[in-house]
């Protein structure tokens, strides 16, 4: 037995290889079949076709989710036990999750977070803080959100998929009994440090973790309401949030920057019953340009001052007297 377990493990990193390019294969392929179907000239005219106040809705949730995103790292400051000044933080985060967004979890996330803030002063030990209380929060949200969706039967999975209702009923409450461990770890726990596969995360207060999920899980619920909001209410809104959180991980899985491709295939694989095609890939056109490109421009310009705030520190830094 502990042979087999022995080689099970030594060809595990190959498995989950080939598993991943399977999985980015087939969302490939997906993709290629639904542009075949699409009528473009109906999407754009579809686009085109948005009231101002609709689009003007959408942007003002997309917004306020990037300002609720913003603030994750504010918890980030208190875990860490710095003393940046907290408008310092949002642009840093605001920056950081624009960047993210469009480029990947390694530039957005990690790499700029670190260039950034340790230009600002911040340690390797407090940055790292800073970014894992940060991804836990998101996705500590997500299991929440994803467990009582998927548990309430609000996505109904397409009859050739692998996963079928019940089992996705039974994930989601696998997903609510992982959120409440965090939580009761976070609450009873008398070593701080929870350790998964070889990563070490010092546990928050309680206090601290359900504001990780207020935060977490407002976000997700904005993101959810863009798109609601550009598909014109035509698909109820637990459709929507279920399968932006499926799309979501599917994202995740295939290591494509913004999910490109990945997004619009899951959407129109669940929701093409209740809502036309055309008018599910207007949406979330005008989605990527609400919540990700127009974010992505304004956090450059955001970035150029980040940098140069923090050249001007240095210099005055070095003009100091020793």
């Amino acid at each position: 037995m502990k042979a087999l377990a022995a080689r099970l493990r030594r060809h595990w990193p190959f498995a989950r290889r080939l598993l991943l390019w399977a999985f980015f294969l087939l969302m490939a392929w997906l993709l290629f079949s639904l542009a075949r179907t699409i009528e473009w000239s109906n999407v754009l005219a579809t686009l085109a076709g948005y009231r101002p106040g609709t689009l003007l809705t959408a942007l003002a949730f997309a917004t306020a989710s990037h300002l609720l995103y913003s603030c994750f790292d504010l918890l980030g400051r208190r875990y860490a036990r710095h003393h940046l000044p907290r408008r310092q933080v949002l642009a840093v985060t605001f920056v950081c999750y624009a960047f993210n967004l469009n480029l990947g979890a390694w530039i957005g996330g990690l790499a700029l977070r670190y260039r950034l803030y340790s230009r600002l002063g911040l340690s390797s030990l407090q940055i790292t803080r800073i970014y894992s209380l940060s991804l836990t929060t998101n996705w500590i949200a997500y299991l929440l959100l994803a467990g009582l969706v998927f548990a309430s039967g609000s996505v109904r999975p397409p009859a050739h998929w692998a996963i079928g209702q019940g089992s996705l009923q039974v994930l989601g409450l696998v997903l609510l009994l992982l959120a409440g461990l965090y939580l009761l770890l976070c609450a009873i726990s008398r070593r701080r440090v929870l350790t998964v596969r070889g990563h070490s995360l010092g546990l928050p207060s309680l206090r601290l973790a359900l504001c990780q999920l207020a935060l977490g899980a407002g976000n997700w619920l904005l993101m959810a309401l863009v798109i609601y909001t550009l598909l014109l209410q035509q698909v109820g809104y637990g459709s929507v949030l279920g399968t932006l959180l499926i799309a979501s991980i599917a994202g995740v899985l295939t290591h494509i920057p913004a999910g490109l491709g990945v997004l619009e295939t899951v959407f129109v694989a669940l929701l093409h019953q209740q809502v036309g095609r055309d008018s599910l890939l207007a949406a979330l056109l005008g989605y990527r340009a609400i919540y990700y490109l127009l974010p992505l421009l304004i956090a450059s310009l955001v970035y150029l001052g980040l940098e140069a705030r923090a050249k001007r520190m240095r210099q005055k830094e070095a003009g100091k007297p020793a």
